[in-house]
C-alpha cells in the first residue's frame, strides 16, 4: 500500500483496482490513517463552510428512493411553493450573519419552467445586493441557457448529486438519469460556474459500487464533494434501512480521499446522527467543509456545531 499513497501524494493516476484492493485487505483503521495522511498533506488552510434555503418543498414528480420530497411516498414533509425574493434575501442575511462563505438556493423538482428561472435569477441579484455571500443553486436539472440567465444575474456554483455509483442508481431511481445530472454539471463547467456534486452514502453500495462512486466523482472534478449518509425516512423505500456504522462512515470518507485527495469533502445529511467525537474522527479522516444550519427535510449541523472541532483539527473558520 506504500506505493498506492505514494502514487497519491505525486497526484499520479491511481486504478479502481487499487483503492479496491486496499479497501478489502487492509485492516480498516490503517485505510483511515492512510487517508488522514493524504488529507494533511493537501489540507487547506480554511475549512469550508455552506448553508442551504430549502426554497420549494415536496410535490416532487421523481422517484428517487430515499426522498421524502417525492409524491411517490407518504411521508410527513412540508410542501410549499417557491418562498420569494424576499424570504431568499433573508436566508442570505442570516447566512451571512453567522460566518457562511456561500449559501445554496434549494427547489424539489425535476427541473425549472422559465418563469422558475426567472424568478431565481431575481432572488439572486437581490441576494447580491444586500449581501456579500456566494449564491449557490441545486435547481435539478437545468440546460445552458437557463444557467447563462442564473449567472449573469450573480450565480457562482451549481449543484447536482449523482448520488451514488452510476451503475446503482437505476436501482434507486428511473424517472431520470445520472446522463442528464452530468449533462447539467458539463453545461455549469462549460460557461465558468463552479459545481459541487456528491451523494447519498448507505443507501446499499457495494464496496465494488462506493469505490466506481467516488472515481466517478472524480471524473467530473467538482469544486466540492457533499458527503450525506442516509438518514432513513419513514414513509419512503429506504426507510427501514439502518443508518451506517462509524466504521463504515469512516471507511466510506477515506475511500473518497484516496480518489480525490485534494476536493473538500463536505458534511452534509446525517451529521446530526454523530456524535462531536465521531465528527471529530470524520473531520480526522477527511472531511474538511461542512453545511451548517437546517437543511430539507433532516436536521442540520447547528451553526457553531463544527466550528470547534475544525479550529481543533488546525483549520481556519
Amino acid at each position: 500500500m506504500d506505493s498506492l499513497e505514494d502514487k497519491i501524494l505525486r497526484e499520479e493516476k491511481v486504478a479502481p483496482e487499487g483503492i479496491l484492493t486496499a479497501l478489502k485487505s487492509l485492516p480498516p483503521r490503517e485505510l483511515w490513517e492512510m487517508a488522514h495522511r493524504i488529507t494533511e498533506h493537501f489540507k487547506p488552510a480554511s475549512f469550508d463552510f455552506c448553508a442551504i434555503v430549502n426554497a420549494r418543498s415536496g410535490r416532487c414528480s421523481e422517484n428517487c428512493k430515499w426522498c421524502a420530497q417525492s409524491v411517490h411516498w407518504k411521508t410527513s414533509c412540508q410542501t410549499y411553493g417557491w418562498i420569494g425574493t424576499d424570504a431568499c434575501v433573508d436566508a442570505a442575511k442570516a447566512a451571512e450573519a453567522n460566518r457562511v462563505r456561500r449559501l445554496g438556493i434549494v427547489t424539489a423538482g425535476k427541473g425549472q419552467s422559465p418563469a422558475d428561472i426567472d424568478a431565481i435569477a431575481n432572488a439572486i441579484r437581490a441576494m447580491n445586493k444586500a449581501s456579500s455571500i456566494e449564491i449557490c443553486t441545486s435547481l435539478g436539472l437545468v440546460d445552458e441557457a437557463s444557467l447563462r440567465k442564473l449567472k449573469d444575474a450573480g450565480l457562482k456554483r451549481v449543484h447536482c448529486n449523482l448520488e451514488t455509483a452510476p451503475s446503482y442508481f437505476t436501482e434507486l431511481c428511473t424517472t431520470h438519469t445520472t446522463a442528464e445530472k452530468i449533462a447539467t454539471l458539463r453545461a455549469a463547467r462549460k460557461i465558468g460556474l463552479e459545481i459541487c456534486c456528491g451523494g447519498i452514502l448507505g443507501m446499499g453500495e457495494s464496496d465494488e459500487q462506493l469505490v466506481e462512486f467516488a472515481f466517478a466523482l472524480k471524473e467530473i472534478a467538482p469544486d466540492s464533494i457533499p458527503m450525506n449518509f442516509l438518514d432513513p425516512i419513514p414513509g419512503t423505500p429506504l426507510g427501514e434501512r439502518p443508518f451506517l456504522t462509524m466504521a463504515r462512515i469512516l471507511t466510506s470518507i477515506a475511500i473518497m480521499r484516496l480518489v480525490n485527495p485534494k476536493t473538500p469533502l463536505r458534511f452534509a445529511g446525517g451529521r446530526r446522527k454523530l456524535s462531536d467525537a465521531d465528527a471529530a474522527h470524520a473531520i480526522y479522516v477527511g472531511i474538511n467543509a461542512g453545511i451548517q444550519g437546517p437543511l430539507l427535510t433532516t436536521p442540520g449541523a447547528d451553526y457553531a456545531d463544527d466550528r470547534h472541532l475544525a479550529i481543533k483539527a488546525g483549520y481556519g473558520v
